[in-house]
Formats: structure tokens, C-alpha cells, sequence
């Protein structure tokens, strides 16, 4: 792979790997130190890229190994905010609805953050990313019935909390 192929096939997917890694870790230093090393691993082994068949996933599942091997070795979980892969049409809400609009994304990001390890990985993929199930299967290592488990039980737990959450007055 020659300099203009990676510029054109990897870097412009750093973004993605940036928002997963800092999704896992929390932190945006410790998500852009990951990038550049996954951007650095798949450099290096840029002769062996024509068997990949999908470059992309590729890069997440490098990206999901670095960021847990950065996690294993801080013992602790990520939090962050799920307000950075969400946009919202501001311009048609009123001040009121902007303020109880910010609130609940919080609340859905304090829900989304308790949930085991892999139902967050797999809420985040598809919900915030939009990756296919199967791109979701290669990215995380998972069998397919994995992963519609997890994002069903996953959309399942934050649905419910929310719904209790509303449920006052009624």
C-alpha cells in the first residue's frame, strides 16, 4: 500500500476511530494517543492489507483491542458523554425545550454508561455510529446473535429507566 492509498482507504476513518476510543476510555487524550497508534500498527502493516476485505472494521476492532488494553491496565470504566455523537436541530427549540432536551441526553448517557461492557460497545456502534450488525460482528468479535442480544437488551434497559423516569404524575 503506497502513501496515497492509506490517505485515501484509513485516514478517513480517524474520526470514527477517535469518537469509539474516546466512547471506551473517556478520556480525548488517551482516545487520540489510541488512533495514532492503531494509524501507526495499520501503517506498519500496510503490506498485508489486500487480504483485508474491509479496512474500516478492521480498524475499529484494532481500536477496541488498544482502548481495552488501556483500560485493563488503569483498572477503571469510561465514562463520557453520548451528547458528542448526537446533533440536535437547535434552531427550532425553544429555550425551555433546549434545557429539558440537554437534561434527558444526560440521563440517557448516565443509563447507557451503567450498562455491562458490551451492551454499551454495541449501542454505541450501531445507535451513535450507524454501523451494520455485521459490521458491528467483525468490529467486536461477536456472533451475530451476540450483538442483536446485547443492542436488544441494551435498548431494552435504557428504554425501561426512562419510561420510570417520565412515569411521574401518571
Amino acid at each position: 500500500m503506497m502513501l496515497e492509498d492509506f490517505e485515501n482507504r484509513v485516514l478517513p476513518n480517524k474520526n470514527k476511530l477517535f469518537r469509539f476510543a474516546f466512547r471506551l476510555l473517556g478520556s480525548s487524550e488517551e482516545a487520540k494517543d489510541v488512533v495514532q497508534e492503531v494509524l501507526i500498527k495499520v501503517w506498519n502493516g500496510r503490506d498485508n492489507l489486500a487480504a483485508i476485505h474491509n479496512i474500516e472494521a478492521w480498524c475499529m476492532r484494532i481500536t477496541k483491542n488498544q482502548a481495552l488494553d488501556r483500560l485493563r491496565s488503569r483498572q477503571r470504566k469510561a465514562t463520557d458523554p453520548l451528547e458528542a455523537g448526537v446533533e440536535l436541530k437547535a434552531e427550532t427549540l425553544t429555550p425551555d425545550e433546549k434545557a429539558e432536551m440537554h437534561e434527558h441526553m444526560q440521563r440517557i448517557n448516565e443509563m447507557i454508561a451503567a450498562l455491562p461492557e458490551k451492551q454499551r460497545q454495541v449501542i454505541h456502534l450501531r445507535d451513535v455510529e450507524g454501523y451494520s450488525y455485521n459490521e458491528i460482528c467483525e468490529i467486536l468479535e461477536l456472533d451475530m446473535n451476540q450483538v442483536k442480544v446485547n443492542l436488544f437488551r441494551a435498548r431494552n434497559a435504557v428504554r425501561e429507566k426512562f419510561v420510570k423516569m417520565n412515569a411521574y404524575g401518571l
